[in-house]
C-alpha cells in the first residue's frame, strides 16, 4: 500500500531524527528545525521575476507566527528569474529594494527605495521602508483559500503584478485574478508625496501622519475612512491595487487549489487589463 506523501514524509523524517539523535543530540536538534519546513509540506512556489531595466533587490518578510522563507532577500538582474518555496499556512509580504549598492566605508548594502536596514542582501526578518509598493499573501486562510494583494498603502516604489498559476475552486470575479499596479505612479506622483528625487511616492499617511489620511483614531474604521484626493490618484492608476488601508472589496483576491504565484517587478504592458 502506498503511503499518502505527507505521511510518507513525516516516516522519512522520524527514521532520519531516530539515526541523528544516536549519532548527536545537537545534529538531531538542527535536522529537526530543518524538518519542520518539510513535515508541513510545501504549499506555493513563488517565483519573482524581473523585468525592470535596472536590478532589484528583492526582500521577503514573514508575518509573526509564520516561518521565514528561505533567503529573505537577493539580488536580481534584469530578465532574472528566481523561484522560493513556501511552506503550507504562511503569510508576509514581498516587495523590491531598488537603486542599492555597497556604501564603500561600511560595506553595507544600501537601497535608495524598499531599504529593509539589514546591510546586506537579506532582509533577515526587517521590513521595507515606505515607499514600497507591497505584495502580501495569506496561505491555505479562511476556508482554505489563499488570500493576496498588491499594496500602495506604504507608498510606491515600482509596479508590481501577482498572477497565479494552477489554482482554482474559489468563486467571484477576484477567483485566482491578476493583481498589481502596472502604471507608473512616480511619473503622476503629487509633488508633495515625492520621495528620493522622484524615485518613489509616498502615501498621504506616511506623508502628513494624520489620522483621516492613515485611518487610525477616530478614523479607524471603514465606516469613518474613506478615499482621499491623494489614495484616489492610485486608485484610478491602478484600480487592482490597495490604495488606502480600507480598500478591501475590490483590492483582496482569493484563490484556492493550492496555486502558484509570479510576482514580476516592471511588468509592463500584460494581457490583462485593469492593472
Amino acid at each position: 500500500m502506498e503511503l499518502p506523501r505527507s505521511m510518507a514524509v513525516l516516516v522519512v523524517v522520524f527514521f532520519v531524527l531516530c539515526r541523528d539523535l544516536a549519532r548527536s543530540p545537537a545534529m538531531a536538534a538542527n535536522q529537526a528545525e530543518g524538518f519542520a519546513f518539510l513535515a508541513v509540506g510545501e504549499s506555493a512556489t513563488f517565483t519573482f521575476v524581473n523585468r525592470c531595466t535596472d536590478t532589484v533587490w528583492p526582500g521577503v518578510l514573514s508575518n509573526a507566527g509564520s516561518p521565514r522563507l528561505e533567503p529573505t532577500g537577493f539580488e536580481l538582474s534584469p530578465g532574472e528569474a528566481r523561484a522560493v518555496p513556501a511552506p503550507a499556512g504562511w503569510s508576509g509580504r514581498m516587495w523590491a529594494r531598488t537603486g542599492c549598492s555597497q556604501d564603500g566605508a561600511t560595506g553595507r548594502l544600501v537601497c535608495a527605495t524598499g531599504d529593509c536596514g539589514s546591510g546586506s542582501a537579506e532582509c533577515a526578518g526587517a521590513g521595507a521602508a515606505p515607499p514600497a509598493t507591497l505584495a502580501e499573501f495569506t496561505l491555505d486562510g479562511t476556508g482554505g483559500l489563499d488570500f493576496y494583494d498588491v499594496s500602495l498603502v506604504d507608498g510606491y516604489n515600482l509596479p508590481v503584478l501577482v498572477e497565479t498559476s494552477g489554482g482554482g475552486g474559489s468563486t467571484g470575479p477576484a477567483s485566482c485574478a491578476a493583481a498589481g499596479c502596472a502604471a507608473d505612479l512616480n511619473a503622476m506622483c503629487p509633488a508633495e508625496l515625492r520621495a528620493g528625487g522622484g524615485a518613489a511616492c509616498r502615501s498621504a499617511c506616511d506623508a502628513f501622519a494624520r489620522p483621516e489620511y492613515c485611518c487610525s483614531g477616530a478614523f479607524a474604521s471603514p465606516a469613518a475612512c474613506r478615499p482621499t484626493a491623494y489614495s484616489q490618484v492610485f486608485k484610478t492608476a491602478c484600480p487592482r491595487s490597495y490604495s488606502y488601508a480600507f480598500d478591501d472589496p475590490t483590492s483582496t483576491f482569493t484563490c484556492g487549489g493550492g496555486p502558484d504565484y509570479t510576482v514580476t517587478f516592471c511588468p509592463g504592458a500584460t494581457p490583462r487589463s485593469g492593472l
